[in-house]
């Protein structure tokens, strides 16, 4: 089992997976072309929010709707070929999210509230990144831990924030604040066109000083490569 990490920010665990990959993978294949592939991590992130200074210096505000979007609504929203909104709150039928509440509220100290994203026997290419949620409560609050089967690096932001939304959703529904959100990603990659972007951003993230630890803004200077390009993991 890979050691827990800790970070107090989505944007520095963001620099440290793309870091990650870069540093410890290796060449494989993906439908969409090669990747780098690093070995499984897992880790926990305390502070998610949009209102980042990494983010803000090297994320991409445009498709924050997008990836939003992808965790609320329950239509599938292309380029996707899958909804996480749909998935987690009508799959089979099921509302998973007012399950896990009734689960908590009934037996506060219960480790089965556990939902899986996955139906047996879907076609391969539809089978999510996110594969599964688990909330527990602990200490009056809510932790939640997401697995994902895979996940493209450079955009993982971009599925951190709207998680923690789905978190503060069950958290508000049991009347508790949150706590950590933990992930648990075990093909953490990079797609191989994207390799001199994310290069690009962890070196002006290591010259501004974000990405290790700082929460002081950097100059607001973000990559202007293939950022029209979208491979949603």
């Amino acid at each position: 089992m890979p050691d827990l990490l800790r970070f107090p920010s989505c944007g520095e665990t963001w620099i440290w997976l793309m870091r990650h990959v870069r540093d410890n993978g290796g060449p494989a294949l993906d439908d969409r072309g090669p990747i780098i592939e690093a070995p499984a991590v897992l880790f926990e992130i305390t502070g998610l929010t949009w209102d980042d200074p990494v983010l803000k210096c090297y994320g991409d505000t445009g498709k924050i709707p997008l990836y939003s979007g992808k965790f609320t609504e329950r239509a599938i929203i292309p380029p996707f070929k899958y909804s996480y909104g749909g998935r987690l709150r009508q799959l089979l039928g099921v509302d998973q999210l007012g399950w896990i509440a009734d689960v908590l509220r009934a037996k506060p100290y219960s480790k089965s509230g556990w939902i899986s994203l996955t139906v047996p026997g879907e076609s391969a290419d539809a089978v999510p990144c996110l594969t599964s949620l688990a909330f527990r409560l602990r200490a009056g609050r809510l932790v939640m831990t997401a697995a994902f089967r895979s996940q493209n690096a450079f955009t993982a932001y971009l599925n951190y924030v709207p998680l923690r939304s789905i978190q503060t959703e069950v958290a508000d529904g049991l009347t508790v604040g949150c706590g950590s959100m933990r992930v648990f990603v075990d093909v953490p990659h990079i797609y191989a066109a994207d390799e001199a972007t994310v290069e690009e951003i962890l070196q002006l993230s290591e010259h501004d000083g974000l990405g290790e630890g700082e929460s002081a803004p950097g100059p607001a200077r973000r990559s202007g490569r293939d950022r029209g390009r979208l491979r949603p993991d």
